[in-house]
């Protein structure tokens, strides 16, 4: 530890992660004060660094947290394309010619980021139950589907609506996740929010994003890994209008 924290769920994470897998390099956890500091690993020759807020190192997710940093770790360490190849030339390849918002290009990254995360919880799914993953992605829907723009706009919003669009593929990676996992049933709840989010997003295909995810490529090469990524950023974003010429 970096700083001072819990250190139980680092710890039991990591007890549980060795069950399956090792890693070659220290591990070192960073946390924040700042409660919105998302949680990330940064790698260097030496060590990874697991950074995460306080409030979320103190909290039910510490563990699951952990473990599926501990799996992106893995993932890096094993030269995996979809943690060392660019995200940033996959998608200027895929853009090129086009001109997007700021605010669409971010969510292609985001895009991406969900392909990361499929390969790392391949591995976390390997070792440790879905059910918080499931309530989690479950929460996090609705939360969006919550926050969907207001017609006409109000002015007593505080916060920017969550964007139907990126919900909808942000719905389709959570049931591609769970489903290449076996994780849930046909009836679960997760359908029908998904079905919410789809409605609200017209020009975004979720069953054809569902199935992008799902079926990703267990050990894909560089140049599969670069093609996915560029078909899935051209859906996105151009193919949904969002990009023009």
């Amino acid at each position: 530890m970096q700083s001072p924290g819990p250190t139980e769920p680092f710890l039991g994470a990591r007890d549980l992660f060795e069950t399956e897998h090792d890693l070659d390099l220290p591990v070192e956890v960073t946390i924040r004060e700042d409660p919105d500091s998302r949680t990330w690993t940064a790698h260097y020759d030496d060590r990874h660094v697991l950074n995460i807020s306080r409030q979320a190192a103190s909290s039910a997710m510490a563990r699951p947290l952990a473990l599926h940093e501990y799996s992106h770790m893995r993932r890096y360490e094993q030269s995996h394309p979809s943690h060392i190849q660019s995200t940033g030339e996959a998608i200027t390849l895929a853009l090129a010619g086009h001109t997007v918002e700021r605010r669409t290009l971010t969510q292609c990254y985001q895009i991406a980021n969900h392909m990361k995360d499929i390969y790392a919880d391949d591995i976390t799914l390997s070792v440790a139950p879905a059910d918080r993953l499931v309530a989690f992605l479950e929460s996090s829907l609705a939360s969006a589907l919550a926050d969907r723009p207001v017609d006409p706009p109000t002015w007593k919003r505080l916060t920017p609506a969550a964007d139907p669009n990126i919900t909808a593929v942000n719905a389709a990676f959570a049931l591609a996740l769970l489903e290449r996992h076996d994780c849930i049933p046909d009836d679960h709840r997760l359908y029908d929010l998904a079905h919410a989010a789809a409605d609200d997003a017209a020009g975004v295909d979720l069953p054809a994003f569902k199935r992008r995810f799902r079926t990703l490529a267990a050990d894909p090469d560089t140049s599969e890994y670069r093609r996915t990524l560029v078909e899935a950023t051209r859906e996105y974003a151009i193919r949904t209008g969002y990009a023009a010429d």
